[in-house]
């Protein structure tokens, strides 16, 4: 093997670890990435790290410090990290700073950072101090860690992904409200890990009302002992006020986490008393409905930047003709539950303009023990290209 194929099988090598590494943040460091980092000097690993969350060391610097414990220099360093360094001051210094005062004289990168206020910097200011940098080794894999964050950082909204368990025929429920558990333990526990990916949770007032849901994450990955249990936000969509005080959004361990988002015109009186439990938004109308479009504004403000709408079937009919859905996760059990009664997973209004608001791309299909996952990308309703966000995994 010559010195140059060497080289590059190296790269891939360390650059899958990077990756490996930074899956670990996955649901645990919004609003920040999840990166990964291996420092290496002559094909050997000297030090590796993951970015744990706002406050924590970024990936480079928890990869340098480790290497520091076992070398006294890293002049002639490599370093494999899954998105551009960062080169400006946030809640730590710049990650460009300690590569240059360590003299890392190469730094590999898998995905550009996606803010066009910093996209290339690093780049331009590593090279001007004559480090050898290479871009794009990965990259559509580094960038498929990211999606709610890499749409939150350009958009400043979250990125939605719609979420449905239902039968053959496309029925969530009968018509008498029946439909807990249609898909096996196995789809359940894939759900579950959907959750966890996600910073927020979105179900309407008559899921609350008929299911009393808790929306919480059960089944996570094990977390480190230092790194806070994972709490999604909770969202109930209730134009007029009717989630009951008692119910467990309310009132199970996690109160502070849930947000009911009411109507312009209800009564002080009710809003008062939710906000003794939980936190109320009052939000404008649009056609005589909450405003979504308020509402994914104000949850990016809030630095929520992946949202999952778990339903029911007019929420989810909501978001769709809307054309506010980024990618979707159907479950389907095996069941045939047929009736022109039973509840369908999208309700809502007509589409008035189908193709270009339900035209799903990098469809992906996944057994599950019984059950089957589809996967995809929605393309954007005023038929430009497909978003490049891939489908969930």
């Amino acid at each position: 093997m010559t010195d140059t194929a060497a080289e590059e099988s190296n790269d891939l090598c360390f650059m899958r670890r990077a990756l490996a590494l930074a899956k670990r943040g996955i649901g645990r460091v919004s609003p920040n990435p999840a990166v990964g980092a291996v420092l290496t000097r002559h094909g050997t690993v000297l030090g590796e790290g993951w970015h744990r969350g706002p406050g924590f060391r970024h990936a480079e610097i928890v990869a340098r410090d480790e290497a520091l414990k076992k070398v006294r220099s890293l002049q002639g360093c490599t370093l494999y990290v899954t998105l551009e360094p960062c080169s400006t001051h946030g809640r730590t210094p710049p990650c460009t700073d300690a590569i240059l005062n360590d003299g890392i004289s190469r730094v590999v990168y898998a995905a550009t950072d996606p803010n066009p206020a910093h996209r290339g910097r690093s780049k331009t200011l590593l090279e001007s101090s004559r480090v050898q940098v290479d871009q794009g080794l990965l990259q559509s894999e580094a960038e498929a860690i990211n999606p709610g964050f890499n749409h939150w950082i350009v958009q400043r909204r979250p990125l939605v992904t719609l979420k449905a368990a239902m039968t053959l025929d496309g029925k969530i429920a009968s018509p008498t409200g029946e439909s807990k558990w249609l898909t096996g333990l196995g789809a359940r526990k894939n759900a579950m890990r959907l959750r966890y990916a996600h910073d927020a949770i979105l179900v309407g007032i008559g899921t609350v009302l008929t299911d009393d849901p808790q929306l919480t994450v059960r089944d996570g990955p094990k977390l480190d002992k230092n790194i806070p249990r994972k709490c999604l936000r909770r969202f109930v969509l209730d134009k007029n006020a009717r989630t009951p005080i008692d119910c467990r959004l309310c009132s199970d361990p996690y109160p502070d986490s849930t947000t009911v988002v009411v109507g312009p015109r209800v009564p002080r009186a009710k809003v008062e008393r939710l906000r003794e439990r939980v936190e109320v938004w009052r939000a404008p109308l649009e056609s005589g409905r909450l405003s979504l479009n308020w509402l994914l504004d104000r949850m990016g403000k809030e630095s929520i930047t992946s949202l999952l709408v778990e339903g029911g079937a007019q929420v989810q009919g909501s978001f769709v003709t809307n054309g506010l859905v980024h990618r979707i996760a159907f479950y389907y059990a095996p069941i045939i539950l047929g009736g022109a009664d039973s509840v369908k997973a999208i309700g809502g209004d007509r589409l008035r303009n189908a193709l270009p608001l339900t035209a799903l791309h990098d469809l992906r299909w996944k057994k599950i023990g019984e059950d089957l996952l589809l996967t995809a990308s929605v393309a954007p309703a005023d038929g430009s290209s497909p978003n490049p966000d891939r489908p969930p995994q």
